[in-house]
């Protein structure tokens, strides 16, 4: 892996932050992409495999934390976390660790310990001097039970015998199996053990198994990190280096004394190490239990971490802590973006992760502890509950900042105020840039036909997508909605960096600079023509900042070269209700044919988009290899579809929707037998019709994407089934 310091990332936009991962090596090529598609990583087919009942998949952020230097060697911290003020002091505090060496991390033995208590005891003290007698026949048992992971290097290493005394009087023996379960975390390998040597255990001491279970104080696999934070380096706007060392000091203290604040204290380290382990798909409940009763065995709660001043006055911080973790088993091989993240901390063993998250669990502490005893902490949440208005409102990234720091200078951290700002910013930029919008399109009927030279009846979103433009130093592109802010690749061969170079080639401008930032109402990859409409929206904001005398003929043909590239044979139906934003019954067979078809102010349609993407080159693809294998079939397919296409549009001017509704749903059957629906698809289908709409189909390629649905009692019914079912809804007002 190389250096993990990346000055300026949380500057970068989505996309960016990935490519430079990949860049660095930090983040594989399958993995990047795997992160850059808009579909989930844990799929709800994928979910439904590791626990019951499950009905979704529940979202949180997964974020990285570069700069840490753990044991000589860099890392980039994986995390799953909704507090953005966790991934800022972690990077934070990492960096400044960096200028003493990083953090010193030593885990001396890994070992898990399985329980076997016995009770009905004659003599606890005879059990005892029986266990120990049995010891070495004992342990060949146990690890006779797992061959494969002695094999491997791991097995049972001890036994420890106990006694204690119930509340009640009765005796009790606990039998402790230490197990080293390699790079497993090894809940069941200790389970299966326990199981099948308590019989023995309780044979030998004379008395009956009352439980056999693992212990989640795993006492045996203490991990202790060490950082050191030079004085000078802690000296700030908020004072100096050493008043900042001294109340750290102090805080500790506090905690070390006070069981309400300790509990508290240790919450904040446990906010990096849990955010760490469930990225890397690790339990993060047994590391709690074992981490807060870790604090309390020797009978008082206390703080997890010990800060001081060192013989050279600078602060030095030490975290003691239990951690059994894995970097094998358990849900990574069931869950990818589990695996993504244990990929991307670079940790390969189960030790070298126990390391990292220790020493995450240190650099927390420290990060917490300055906020706290400097701005104070209610500075931080401040911040932190303006970002989620923010979020709420959904605030483009361009005005993200923007918007938070002028909510919390003005006290009114409140979603109205948030709107108002975000109406300013917008106004402002808005006087002095050039604008221009293009529409969407949904395709009634006509999806794959269309290319094979027949009809397609399409509508327009209107204004979905709007663009602005303004010379640069750098050719930059911007579209938030879908998290991407980069410089303009001009040798790209494809996606947006080839169709924005494509553009300023055909306007003449190809050696020039600009930052170009699209507004998008449109999800990617979902049918509904986003890109179409960027490349005519990008063409016309352009051609108006240069002052060129831009037709709708040429904005389209350049769109439709734009779509080459993007789609490879498209049928030019995308750009073309793009750039003349109306209904149209579309034919291109070797000549273009647009009928405009003059339909009602407000159709009472509804669009839902789904979780995975269509990709459209492949769609059509496939569609062309089945064609050559049998062409006469599937030119009847598409020749019914093109008879939907033509009597849809006259359905469609007179406003008989019910009639329009089922041809509908005859063309999603034909495009059925195309072979370009999705279980997915075919669900939002069914839930649009059983909820009352007069018909409903796929629209665009397929293979994911969006549906259509007529209705002509009301949307409103419809619209909520499909919101609630997780879908992204929109309505074609015109």
């Amino acid at each position: 892996m190389s250096d993990s310091r990346i000055p300026g990332f949380y500057k970068l936009g989505v996309d960016e932050r990935i490519d430079v991962l990949e860049q660095r090596g930090w983040l594989t090529p399958a993995n990047a992409e795997r992160l850059r598609g808009a579909q989930q990583l844990l799929s709800r087919a994928g979910a439904d495999r590791i626990i019951e009942n499950v009905i979704g998949v529940f979202g949180l952020p997964l974020a990285v934390a570069p700069n840490f230097l753990v044991n000589g060697r860099d890392h980039v911290v994986p995390l799953v976390v909704e507090e953005p003020s966790i991934v800022a002091a972690l990077s934070s505090a990492a960096a400044l660790a960096r200028g003493t060496g990083g953090f010193q991390v030593e885990q001396r033995e890994s070992l898990l310990a399985g329980q076997v208590h016995v009770t009905g005891l004659a003599s606890a003290e005879q059990a005892l001097k029986a266990l120990n007698d049995a010891r070495p026949s004992l342990l060949q048992a146990a690890n006779a039970v797992h061959p494969r992971l002695v094999a491997r290097g791991g097995g049972v290493r001890d036994i420890e015998f106990r006694a204690f005394e119930l509340p009640s009087g009765e005796a009790l023996v606990a039998v402790h199996l230490l197990v080293d379960t390699g790079d497993a975390m090894g809940a069941n390998l200790v389970n299966t053990i326990c199981e099948a040597v308590a019989p023995a255990i309780a044979a030998c001491c004379e008395g009956e198994v009352a439980l056999r279970i693992l212990s989640n104080l795993a006492d045996r696999a203490v991990v202790t990190a060490e950082v050191r934070y030079r004085i000078a380096d802690l000296a700030g706007d908020t004072g100096s280096g050493e008043a900042l060392r001294d109340a750290i000091v102090r805080a500790n203290d506090i905690a070390c004394v006070d069981p309400h604040r300790a509990a508290t204290h240790n919450k904040g380290i446990m906010n990096g190490i849990d955010a760490v382990a469930v990225a890397t798909g690790n339990d993060w409940r047994a590391i709690e239990a074992g981490a807060h009763a870790f604090a309390a065995a020797n009978g008082a709660y206390l703080p997890l971490t010990r800060w001081w001043v060192d013989d050279e006055g600078d602060l030095r911080g030490a975290l003691t802590i239990p951690l059994k973790v894995a970097t094998v088993g358990g849900t990574l091989a069931a869950n990818p973006a589990a695996a993504i993240g244990l990929a991307v901390s670079g940790a390969e063993t189960a030790t070298e992760l126990a390391q990292l998250m220790a020493a995450v669990g240190l650099a927390q502490n420290f990060g917490a502890l300055r906020a706290l005893v400097t701005q104070g902490i209610q500075s931080g949440h401040m911040k932190l509950h303006a970002r989620s208005i923010a979020a709420g409102i959904d605030t483009p990234p361009e005005h993200f900042d923007a918007v938070v720091e002028r909510l919390v200078e003005s006290g009114e951290v409140k979603s109205w105020k948030a709107r108002e700002v975000l109406a300013e910013l917008r106004d402002a930029r808005t006087e002095v840039l050039p604008t221009a919008t293009a529409a969407g399109k949904v395709i009634l009927f006509g999806e794959h036909a269309v290319v094979y030279g027949r009809h397609a009846l399409a509508l327009p979103v209107p204004g979905a997508v709007g663009v602005r433009v303004e010379r640069a130093d750098e050719l930059a592109i911007h579209v938030p909605a879908w998290g991407i802010a980069r410089r303009v690749d001009r040798a790209a061969p494809d996606g947006i960096d080839a169709a924005v170079t494509l553009i300023l080639r055909a306007l003449g401008i190809e050696a020039e600079n600009f930052d170009i930032t699209v507004d998008s109402a449109l999800p990617r990859g979902m049918g509904l023509g986003s890109s179409a409409a960027i490349a005519v929206a990008m063409t016309r904001a352009l051609g108006r900042l240069q002052e060129l005398a831009l037709d709708d003929e040429r904005i389209n043909a350049i769109a439709f070269d734009c779509e080459k590239l993007a789609h490879g044979t498209p049928s030019g139906i995308d750009n073309t209700v793009s750039t003349y934003a109306e209904p149209m019954l579309f034919r291109n067979a070797g000549k273009l044919e647009i009928t405009p078809v003059e339909a009602p102010a407000n159709v009472p349609l509804v669009i839902a988009s789904g979780s995975v993407a269509g990709l459209t080159s492949e769609m059509v693809a496939g569609v062309r290899d089945r064609y050559r294998q049998v062409p006469a079939r599937y030119d009847a397919l598409f020749d019914q579809i093109d008879e939907l296409s033509v009597q849809g549009a006259a359905l469609l001017q007179d406003g008989a929707y019910e009639e329009l509704g089922r041809l509908a749903n005859i063309c999603h059957g034909l495009l059925n037998a195309l072979g370009v629906s999705t279980p997915e698809l075919e669900h939002m289908v069914a839930l649009a019709r059983s909820h009352g709409a007069a018909g409903a189909k796929l629209t665009g390629a397929g293979g994911g994407g969006s549906i259509v649905a007529i209705c002509p009692d009301g949307v409103e019914k419809i619209e909520a089934a499909l919101q609630h079912a997780g879908y992204r809804t929109m309505q074609i007002a015109r």
